[in-house]
């Protein structure tokens, strides 16, 4: 992905986002042919889709979603809200359970109640394992 649109102070247009809604199909891409011993490739071709089927690149719904996706799904947007962007400040735990909570149907109900555990000690058992990653 362009950088000048991962780092771009303020909205995206509809084709920068269209561009961007890509980036699952391109990584997808890129590890054709590499053999791993878990669905790797699905989970990242998924990690966009929605239990409601409002996801993105295929739409799928439910199980139709690899769990590994589902996983991936809730951690990509904790490290999204999370981490600050140019545009905003990192949101905080509080703001990941918020989202996870208002927007349950998208998000499989048995990864965010395994996310709340984890975090149920206001995050800093995350907040730990972040610091050590970055």
């Amino acid at each position: 992905m362009p950088n000048e649109l991962l780092s771009k102070y303020g909205h995206l247009t509809a084709e920068e986002y269209a561009l961007i809604k890509t980036h699952a199909v391109r990584a997808d891409g890129l590890l054709l042919g590499i053999d791993f011993p878990w669905p790797v490739r699905e989970m990242i071709l998924q990690h966009h889709e929605r239990m409601d089927g409002s996801g993105y690149p295929n739409g799928l719904m439910g199980n139709e979603i690899c769990l590994g996706a589902r996983i991936l799904a809730v951690s990509d947007i904790t490290d999204a809200m999370m981490n600050a962007r140019p545009y905003r400040r990192a949101l905080g735990i509080e703001k990941v359970i918020s989202e996870l909570a208002d927007n349950s149907h998208l998000y499989d109900p048995d990864v965010c109640k395994a996310f709340m555990a984890i975090v149920a000690d206001g995050g800093e058992s995350l907040k730990k394992a972040i610091h050590i990653i970055y």
